[in-house]
Parts: structure tokens; C-alpha cells; sequence
């Protein structure tokens, strides 16, 4: 059975369209920095589940496509990168502190914005929508998946 996530990105960063127009129409989650996203990514995540992607920390946040996971986890190189802003000085090669996987944009939707999110009655409990939750990687529940993604933003 498949398990259903949230995954936040930046659009500057990238975005649904970055990641449509990349090989495959796939991008490597890079920069994640949070050691319950981490493990969400390793111990819950699997090939095919399915990921409302999300665009956060820009002028309108909210669901912006359709996804699915598209690999196992690895070791993300940035954080051994001292150029990178998500360089860890603390991670080594032979232990890696932080993972990444890839992510396979299916297709890009209306956005599905904060403010609409917030006034649904079933989505009341959906965990991107709790005060104070900042996760970039956080489970959905089928039946908010399943309200999200085939029926408010069914092609």
C-alpha cells in the first residue's frame, strides 16, 4: 500500500515547473535539515508513494503539483559541501547525518493555497496546517490525499 506525503520547496529553489522541465521530469531533494523529516524520508518513504508538492516561503504557499517518490534514500552530497548552504560540518562521508531522494513531478496543478486549505473541514487536522509546524517532509493522510489530489485538484 502506498503512503502519501507533503514535501515543502521554495519555487526559487525549485519549483513544480523546475522540476517538470528537469530529465525525467525528476529533481534530487536536497537541503533537508531536520532530523523527523530525515527519518520520515528513510524509514517511511518508499518508491511510488505519492507527494503533493508543495511550494512554501513565497508570496502565495501552498500545493502546487502532483508527485510521486522516485528512488531510495542516499546520502546528500551537499552537506559535505562547504559551498553549499546546507553544508554540515559536523556530517562525514563515512557517517552521513543527512539523506535525500529523488522525486518524479507528475503534473502541475491549480494552486491549492493556505487560505482555501484552511476553511475545509476534512483537511482540519492535515499537519501542515497545525500552528507552529514548520516540517518540509511530513505525512498525508489517505483520505486528505485522496480529497487533495483527486477531487479539489483532479485533472
Amino acid at each position: 500500500m502506498a503512503n502519501y506525503w507533503l514535501m515543502k520547496s521554495e519555487p526559487e529553489e525549485c519549483s513544480i515547473d523546475d522540476a517538470l522541465s528537469a530529465p525525467d521530469c525528476t529533481v534530487a531533494w536536497t537541503g533537508v535539515r531536520n532530523y523527523q523529516a530525515r527519518n520520515f524520508m528513510r524509514d517511511g518513504m518508499a518508491v511510488g508513494d505519492g507527494v503533493l508538492f508543495y511550494h512554501s516561503s513565497c508570496a502565495e504557499p501552498g500545493i502546487a503539483g502532483i508527485a510521486r517518490v522516485a528512488s531510495i534514500t542516499r546520502p546528500d552530497p551537499t552537506q559535505f559541501d562547504a559551498a553549499s548552504p546546507y553544508f554540515d560540518a559536523a556530517a562525514k562521508p563515512e557517517a552521513p547525518r543527512w539523506l535525500l531522494l529523488d522525486v518524479q513531478a507528475v503534473r502541475k496543478t491549480r494552486l491549492l493555497g493556505l487560505p482555501e486549505m484552511r476553511v475545509l473541514p476534512a483537511l482540519g487536522d492535515m499537519l501542515v496546517l497545525r500552528k507552529g509546524n514548520r516540517l518540509s517532509v511530513m505525512p498525508v493522510a489517505p483520505a486528505h490525499w485522496q480529497l487533495i489530489a483527486n477531487d479539489l485538484l483532479a485533472p
